[in-house]
């Protein structure tokens, strides 16, 4: 599809149509709760369906059980090391640049405050976090992985929120377009993918040109996977910029929403961090990655710290260099990423339950091993707007 302002219009008229579908006629039925409480014990890809599901959710969960035909599995396993090489880089990038950039948009900041319970902010974080790291486990597309059915609810999860919203009359559709539309999903999808590797660069994080181009059609795989019409998802790291900069310029603004979500943000990680010193930290490190006019929108305050947390793209650079240059070191960072990403999961979760459709609990640990090679260091791609 020609990226243009008329095509990307197009796409926020539209929604996913299986999953809409299955969606309706489950409400039309009367069987929402059964499957609901059905489905709390299909957890694991190639588990027996349990007796009782409705038929049209059955069907649903056959059609949606495979990956797409036209992954590249070494490529996938290329993503997965990636991954395992900088996970405490990904999930700062996604705490505090991807997030935020979700709350830069008023309609999507709208609709998040409408949809999940703001008492509970990390609620939503803890989701991502756990479905990246079900995505990124090895076999995450074989039986016994969590990854496939954790896609398969969020996918009906969106469905149910574009249900009630048009149904109860909650979302104006002449003028913001359908709830979580084509555009939104892709334009998601971007930030998980695209606005990560650019602040991992930002950090000055040493990437080479094949992870980050693993890393992207990863998240390919997780838009089609979502319900994600692949043929308006760009396919390269450089198409994926011109999308992202149009998505940008014709959504990103200041909202009394995305300011709300925002500080919730900030207080929770302030939480996390321990002692109360270095709480600024969080508030700095956003308006790094995100830039000045974005923070302003965000209204996330200016900090002793704005200048300091400059520096960090040089200490991690050493640390890079060391873990480059030594085995040794790299398994010790690895590790060390590993035990942060899993304290951080377990803290967002306050010991709670994660949900999608229906519970499911947060998995800790998750295999490692290999090396992604360090050979032509990625640049991002030139802005286009």
């Amino acid at each position: 599809m020609t990226l243009t302002e008329a095509s990307m219009d197009a796409l926020r008229g539209r929604g996913d149509e299986l999953a809409d579908a299955t969606v309706a006629t489950l409400f039309a039925r009367g069987e929402v709760g059964k499957f609901n409480t059905l489905m709390r014990y299909v957890s694991t890809a190639g588990a027996p369906l349990p007796d009782g599901l409705p038929e049209v959710a059955r069907e649903y969960l056959h059609t949606t059980a495979a990956p797409p035909d036209w992954v590249d599995w070494g490529e996938m396993e290329r993503a997965r090391l990636f991954f395992t090489d900088n996970n405490v880089h990904i999930s700062t990038a996604l705490s505090f640049a991807a997030m935020p950039a979700c709350y830069l948009v008023p309609h999507v900041a709208r609709l998040l405050s409408a949809t999940h319970g703001l008492s509970y902010p990390s609620k939503r974080m803890a989701e991502t976090g756990q479905f990246t790291v079900y995505l990124m486990q090895p076999g995450a597309f074989e039986a016994g992985s969590r990854f496939i059915p954790a896609a398969q609810k969020v996918r009906l999860l969106h469905a149910a929120i574009r249900h009630h919203l048009v149904r109860e009359g909650r979302w104006d559709t002449a003028a913001l377009g359908t709830p979580i539309c084509q555009e939104d999903m892709i334009g998601g999808q971007m930030f998980f993918s695209m606005l990560v590797l650019d602040s991992l660069h930002r950090l000055g994080i040493h990437m080479s040109e094949e992870g980050a181009d693993a890393y992207y059609y990863a998240w390919r795989v997780v838009g089609a996977m979502l319900g994600v019409d692949q043929d308006a998802v760009p396919r390269t790291v450089t198409e994926a910029r011109a999308f992202l900069d149009l998505y940008m310029v014709r959504h990103m603004g200041p909202s009394e929403e995305g300011a709300h979500l925002t500080r919730q943000l900030v207080e929770l990680y302030e939480e996390v961090v321990p002692g109360t010193v270095f709480d600024p930290v969080v508030s700095a490190l956003i308006r790094y990655l995100v830039g000045d006019t974005c923070a302003d929108w965000l209204e996330v305050s200016r900090t002793p710290f704005d200048t300091a947390v400059r520096a960090v793209p040089q200490l991690l650079g050493v640390l890079e260099t060391i873990e480059d240059r030594s085995p040794f070191g790299a398994w010790a960072l690895d590790r060390l990423g590993h035990l942060t990403s899993v304290f951080e999961l377990s803290t967002l979760t306050r010991g709670r339950v994660m949900h999608y459709a229906v519970p499911e609990a947060l998995r800790k640990e998750y295999g490692v091993s290999g090396a992604v090679p360090r050979t032509r260091r990625w640049t991002p791609p030139a802005a286009t707007v």
